[in-house]
C-alpha cells in the first residue's frame, strides 16, 4: 500500500523541490498513512478536523482498515467489514490501532482492529478478506439513472450558488460559510440538489459522485477499498434524516441548524457522524 505517483509527478521528475504542487491525494499521503510501530500496532494522525472538534467516524474506519490490511498477504482483499463507534475521538491527540490476527485461513483471513486514545477503545472493527478468485455465482444490482458527474456542480460552485441568493437567511449564510472553508479531501456532486428552504417530507434515499480529491493510483486495490471505507460515513446520517428534516427541529451532534442548512438538505454538511 504504497503512496502512488500522479503521471504529472512522474512527468516532473525530480525537479520539484517541494510537495505544494503535488498532486497526489491527501487521503493517501496523509490521513491514510499510519505511522507503524510495532508489529500490528500502528499510529493514525488527523488531517482535518470537524467544528464540532471531535474526530470523522470515516477517517476512524478508513484508518482502521488500513492498518487490517497491513497484516495479510497482498493477495487477499476485504469483502466484509463491522464497526461499533463506542466513544468520542479527541482531535488533540493521536489514535492509535491495535491489530489482531483473529484467523488466517488458506482463502480468508480476519482481522479484527481496535482503535485506543487515552488508553481507552474509542472504536472496534472486524473486517473479512478473501484471497481473490472467480466464481460461477455472481451479480449487482444496475445502476440508477444519473447524469454524469460532468453536468453536475460541485461542492463548492453549489455553495456559491446559494450564497449568491440575496433572499438566503444570515443564519443559513454564516453556516455556508463555515462549511466551505473546511478543506475536506473528497469531491462530492449531488444529484438532486435542494433548493433553498427547502421544507419537506423525502424519502431517506438520495445520489452523489463522490472521489478523492487528488490521484489514489489505479493498481493498489486495497488503498481503493480504504478510501471507500473513508468516504462510506460521509452521508449516512443527513440521509437517514431527510424524511424528518419537514417536521422536526433536527441539530445533527453538535451542529446547529443554522449551521447545517438543514432545511436545505443535511447533506450539505460534510460530517454527519462524529467519533
Amino acid at each position: 500500500m504504497s503512496s502512488p505517483k500522479s503521471p504529472e509527478d512522474q512527468q516532473s521528475g525530480e525537479d520539484r523541490g517541494d510537495l505544494s504542487g503535488d498532486l497526489r491525494s491527501v487521503l493517501v499521503t496523509s490521513v491514510l498513512n499510519l505511522e507503524l510501530l510495532d508489529q500490528d500496532l500502528f499510529r493514525g494522525r488527523h488531517y482535518w478536523v470537524p467544528t464540532t472538534q471531535r474526530l470523522f467516524g470515516g477517517q476512524i474506519v478508513g484508518q482502521a482498515l488500513v492498518a487490517a490490511a497491513k497484516s495479510v498477504s497482498e493477495d487477499v482483499h476485504v469483502h466484509s467489514l463491522h464497526c461499533y463507534f463506542v466513544r468520542a475521538g479527541d482531535p488533540k491527540v493521536p489514535v492509535l490501532y491495535q491489530v489482531e490476527r483473529t484467523r488466517t485461513g488458506a482463502s480468508f483471513s480476519v482481522r479484527s482492529v481496535k482503535a485506543i486514545q487515552h488508553g481507552q477503545p474509542i472504536f472496534i472493527f472486524q473486517a473479512s478478506f478473501q484471497q481473490t478468485q472467480p466464481s460461477p455465482v455472481m451479480h449487482q444490482f444496475s445502476m440508477p439513472a444519473a447524469p454524469p458527474p460532468e453536468e453536475l456542480l460541485d461542492h463548492d460552485t453549489l455553495i456559491d450558488k446559494y450564497l449568491s441568493d440575496p433572499d438566503l437567511k444570515e443564519k443559513y449564510r454564516v453556516g455556508l460559510n463555515r462549511i466551505a472553508a473546511q478543506d475536506v479531501p473528497i469531491e462530492v456532486k449531488l444529484v438532486n440538489p435542494p433548493t433553498v428552504g427547502q421544507l419537506q417530507r423525502m424519502e431517506p434515499k438520495q445520489m452523489f459522485w463522490v472521489r478523492a480529491r487528488g490521484y489514489i493510483g489505479e493498481g493498489d486495490i486495497k488503498m481503493h477499498c480504504c478510501v471507500a471505507a473513508y468516504i462510506s460515513d460521509y452521508a449516512f446520517l443527513g440521509t437517514a434524516m431527510l424524511p424528518h428534516h419537514w417536521k422536526y427541529e433536527v441539530a445533527l451532534e453538535g451542529w446547529s441548524k443554522g449551521d447545517c442548512g438543514v432545511e436545505m438538505g443535511s447533506w450539505l454538511c460534510p460530517v454527519p457522524r462524529r467519533v
